[in-house]
């Protein structure tokens, strides 16, 4: 009679919960590069990643860090935020030659019209083929940040103490909130010159 554990150790990645290789598995087994996207509370990164044996190679990668770079003001983790990058490390790969790819967002849960899915859209709008149903997109309004610019609109009027608050950050770097969808469309002309 055989004695031992009954009970199977999981792999480390897993006990860490960073991947889940049922669902890397299959992304790989697409034969496409994959577009990573993963979101902190303060930041995006997107990277075009392609699988190899010894391991998986960065063919190009952007984030909100890129964004600042190029005069970003406001914050790095929010939809706007979220095209921006996924529209530059798009524009990045269709560069080097890459044409298409699948969407990875690891742990994320799907969320239709959340920063994931802005990310996506940007990325498809710079050119890269990514399978995706148009319905999972945030609208045109909340790419642009025009939610954000009436709330904190609405909010300036209602509690002055409040709006210095929460945009304080928008503030200190020279940005009005409500300005935001104009400072979106300025950043957006510098990814696409860059």
């Amino acid at each position: 009679m055989a004695h031992g554990p009954r009970y199977r150790v999981k792999f480390r990645r897993i006990r860490e919960g960073k991947t889940r290789y049922t669902k890397r598995l299959k992304l790989i087994k697409s034969g496409k590069p994959r577009l990573v996207v993963r979101r902190t509370s303060n930041n995006i990164l997107v990277q075009v990643v392609e699988f190899h044996p010894e391991g998986d190679r960065v063919l190009a990668s952007a984030s909100s860090a890129d964004l600042k770079r190029l005069g970003w003001k406001g914050h790095g983790g929010n939809t706007p935020a979220a095209y921006l990058v996924g529209f530059l490390a798009a524009k990045r790969a269709v560069a080097k030659g890459v044409k298409e790819a699948v969407l990875d967002i690891g742990f994320a849960t799907p969320v239709h019209g959340s920063a994931p899915f802005a990310a996506l859209k940007g990325a498809i709008d710079a050119g890269l083929s990514v399978p995706a149903s148009e319905s999972a997109f945030p609208s045109e309004e909340r790419i642009r940040g025009e939610h954000i610019a009436a709330y904190a609109e609405a909010l300036k009027k209602e509690n002055p103490e409040r709006y210095k608050r929460q945009f304080g950050a928008y503030l200190k770097r020279g940005l009005n909130p409500e300005d935001l969808p104009k400072h979106f469309d300025e950043i957006l002309a510098k990814v696409k010159a860059e």
